[in-house]
């Protein structure tokens, strides 16, 4: 092999390179911006547009081509993400009644974590995060999670793929001992880096010994709480482990108690 791939699709890769290009921008593209920054020309990339709206992956508006949630739709339909939401749903709903605090449930996805479950908090007021929100695994209070709580080789692998996304701007040596840190604790409660008073409360719902999802929530102190942070943090380890119980394989004719 002389490095290239054995087989082309020019069709396929041009389609891929525009799902990736809009999945990566913070606003919509209009068609010359996506043609300029794929280097292909504008009658190239008018024609798969074409195709990827009638699919029904992106949508067209005034301001240019935007993702829609097809791509996320098929991911969730995987039976571990399906069986992780139908599992995690319930316990997360009576989480944010208890609470009266949103929660959400976060996934590894590349170098990002991604939310795929969000429930508001109860009342008029409130703050939540929306299903879909993406963000670099080591900026989020959840990707940490999902980062200290793996194997060696898993966080290696992840690690190398957040290396490759940001460059220069990663310390992995802080990273790995703030890593350190999470796994030693258990969880982890941090400021959020978005908005100013509210605290990231985050767990992780463990399969195997490996954290499968982080179940975060973003506790604003104020009237609507219900209970104090330290109280909070501590039902939102509960419910991960709630989660992770329900996840695990029971041994066929072997009790739960008894189990290794």
């Amino acid at each position: 092999m002389d490095g290239k791939t054995r087989y082309q699709a020019p069709a396929l890769k041009k389609g891929l390179e525009i799902l990736e290009l809009l999945a990566g921008s913070s606003e919509p593209l209009i068609m010359s911006d996506i043609s300029a920054a794929l280097g292909r020309s504008v009658s190239e990339i008018f024609r798969m547009l074409q195709v990827l709206e009638e699919h029904g992956y992106i949508a067209r508006a005034e301001d240019g081509y935007r993702l829609t949630n097809r791509l996320f739709t098929l991911g969730m339909s995987q039976p571990p993400i399906r069986d992780l939401a139908s599992t995690a749903l319930p316990v997360m709903q009576e989480l944010a009644r208890n609470l009266g605090q949103s929660c959400h449930l976060g996934v590894a996805s590349g170098a990002e974590m991604i939310v795929i479950i969000a429930i508001e908090a109860p009342g008029l007021s409130g703050f939540a995060v929306r299903v879909g929100y993406r963000r670099p695994l080591h900026l989020s209070n959840s990707g940490r999670i999902l980062l200290a709580f793996q194997s060696p080789e898993a966080r290696a692998a992840m690690i190398a793929d957040i290396r490759r996304a940001s460059g220069d701007d990663l310390d992995e040596a802080a990273l790995l001992a703030r890593l350190d840190k999470v796994a030693e604790a258990g969880g982890a409660s941090e400021p959020s880096p978005m908005l100013t008073g509210i605290t990231d409360l985050s767990a992780p719902i463990l399969l195997g010994g490996t954290a499968r999802a982080a179940l975060t929530v973003p506790f604003v102190a104020g009237p609507a709480s219900k209970t104090t942070i330290e109280a909070c943090s501590l039902s939102v380890r509960q419910a991960a482990a709630t989660i992770g119980a329900a996840m695990s394989p029971i041994r066929q004719g072997v009790s739960p108690e008894i189990q290794e």
